[in-house]
């Protein structure tokens, strides 16, 4: 069995990191506990980071917010500031699981799980989201789309902490979406999912606008691609102009939740519908004022 740390501060937990080659940070405890059950947890020491003081805290920035990683995913779903400033990361980590997971599970621990199905990268992967890393060798800060480097690998490092998440501001006039289709129940992990942020952009001198998608459990780790499509163009171009770009990149894992084929299906089903609502929030002058609890 694991041996169970409480540090008081930041250095002391960095410190046990790099004393116990095995350790591992425990930080909401849901994945912990999982693989605990599994027989599959192999940490020789378990890092409780909850007892550290700010790592708790949601703070507006100059460019965005930054979460700490011991925020559970509801204050986060929840947070006013984080509904104003970037309101699909609030969407997004509102679709997580159910709400007795959600005022469980943390923000770091979330990201450093590294599952490819994961909900919440989605939306980190368009707003250009970064990923702060300490460890008593210094803090580092990593792009989220270079978070996740493999089949259930990230780029955390031996003795590393996830400090923090920022987000940028998102622009207020982007249209953006969540679609997330699951085959057994609301609750299980997706068998596809697709955000997407359509803001505007130029592009050899003229007028266009470019589409950003993040897609969950359609590839051994979360996806990142975008395309540009002319301003004027439709609905339907831009769901075509996505759906090419999106292809080639998706390469499901089959498993009880369905096949290749059914999910390649359902993933260019999630992002249709990602982009067609996203275009469509992003073409209508009025859709910053359209009442967002309404698209949840």
């Amino acid at each position: 069995m694991a041996v169970f740390h409480r540090p008081g501060t930041l250095g002391e937990a960095c410190a046990l990191m790099a004393e116990r080659g095995d350790a591992m940070v425990y930080g909401g405890g849901t994945a912990v506990q999982i693989l605990e059950k599994q027989g599959v947890l192999f940490a020789s020491d378990l890092v409780d980071i909850s007892g550290i003081p700010g790592l708790a805290n949601i703070e507006e920035t100059s460019s965005g917010v930054r979460i700490g990683p011991m925020t559970t995913l509801r204050a986060v779903e929840t947070s006013p500031l984080v509904r104003r400033v970037t309101p699909l990361a609030a969407r997004v980590y509102g679709h997580v699981a159910n709400p007795r997971v959600r005022n469980t599970a943390s923000v770091g621990g979330n990201l450093a799980h590294g599952d490819y199905r994961l909900d919440p990268p989605t939306a980190l992967l368009v707003l250009d989201a970064t990923v702060e890393l300490t460890s008593s060798g210094g803090t580092r800060t990593v792009p989220l789309r270079e978070f996740f480097v493999d089949f259930q690998r990230t780029a955390v490092r031996p003795g590393e902490i996830i400090t923090a998440v920022e987000i940028p501001r998102q622009d207020e006039a982007a249209g953006s979406w969540f679609a997330k289709l699951s085959s057994l129940s609301a609750n299980d992990w997706p068998c596809a999912s697709a955000a997407a942020l359509v803001t505007g952009g130029r592009r050899f001198g003229r007028v266009a606008r470019r589409i950003r998608l993040g897609l969950g459990a359609v590839a051994p780790t979360p996806v990142f691609t975008q395309v540009e499509v002319a301003a004027d163009a439709g609905a339907d171009e831009a769901v075509d102009a996505a759906r090419q770009a999106a292809e080639p990149l998706i390469d499901p894992i089959p498993d009880v939740r369905g096949g290749v084929a059914f999910k390649r299906h359902l993933a260019l089903v999630a992002v249709e519908e990602a982009v067609r609502l996203s275009w469509e929030e992003r073409s209508d002058a009025r859709g910053f004022f359209r009442d967002r609890r309404r698209r949840r």
